[in-house]
């Protein structure tokens, strides 16, 4: 049977835009309270005020260590606990390493690595002590084929990979459930693209995925039976 998600206390990181999104409007419609999360404050303020309901908006750079604690604090003192965790916020970057800027890798890997690790260290102890909680990461089909035009970006995929199998054979004693979703190319702002029309064009060519389709994929995860 599956399980609900009406009335658990979800985070969204990266939820200003893409699959981030797409992900806050499922969960708002099954009924979920959100902690939507991402830099720009008024792009989640336009969020929260077309979704409605029971969200707060907690803008942070999960760059920095303390705004990661700070967004499950948040979270907490407004809710009172975190039953979902969608780390979604991802940076990308391509391009030679023989070229390539060093300093652009460490600022994609805080996002794609560090960030998730800390972001997954602070929401762990309260969902071990309830004996309840879902955990899912945006990885990509980057983080099972190191792909050559973007091998920092596969490598930062393939260490969160790691992680999760990590992870879940940790938490899985406690009733705590982690995974990652790994779509290949999604249709989004990420690739330049806004109009639906041109994404509905390429779903059709088979050239890629909508934001919707991975949120369709989270809602399958949320909602398995234990």
């Amino acid at each position: 049977m599956a399980q609900s998600i009406n009335g658990k206390v979800a985070i969204v990181t990266g939820a200003s835009s893409g699959i981030g999104r797409a992900a806050a409007r499922m969960l708002a419609e099954q009924g979920a309270l959100l902690a939507l999360v991402a830099r720009s404050a008024d792009k989640l303020q336009a969020l929260k005020t077309e979704l409605g309901g029971d969200c707060i908006v907690v803008p942070a750079d999960l760059t920095i260590p303390a705004h990661v604690d700070a967004m499950v604090q948040t979270t907490l003192d407004r809710f009172g606990q975190v039953d979902i965790l969608f780390a979604n916020a991802g940076s990308y970057v391509t391009g030679d390493v023989a070229e390539g800027d060093a300093d652009e890798w460490d600022r994609v890997l805080s996002v794609n690595v560090n960030s998730i690790f800390r972001a997954v260290r602070a929401v762990l102890p309260g969902m071990i002590e309830r004996r309840s909680g879902d955990i899912v990461v945006t990885s990509s089909i980057s983080g099972h084929q190191a792909i050559h035009w973007e091998p920092v970006y596969s490598a930062s995929k393939h260490a969160v990979q790691s992680f999760v199998h990590g992870v879940r054979r940790q938490v899985a004693p406690h009733n705590v459930r982690i995974g990652a979703l790994a779509p290949g190319i999604v249709l989004n702002e990420l690739w330049g693209l806004t109009d639906q029309e041109e994404i509905e064009r390429r779903v059709a060519a088979h050239a890629g995925l909508r934001c919707e389709d991975v949120a369709d994929a989270l809602l399958f995860m949320l909602t398995r039976p234990a």
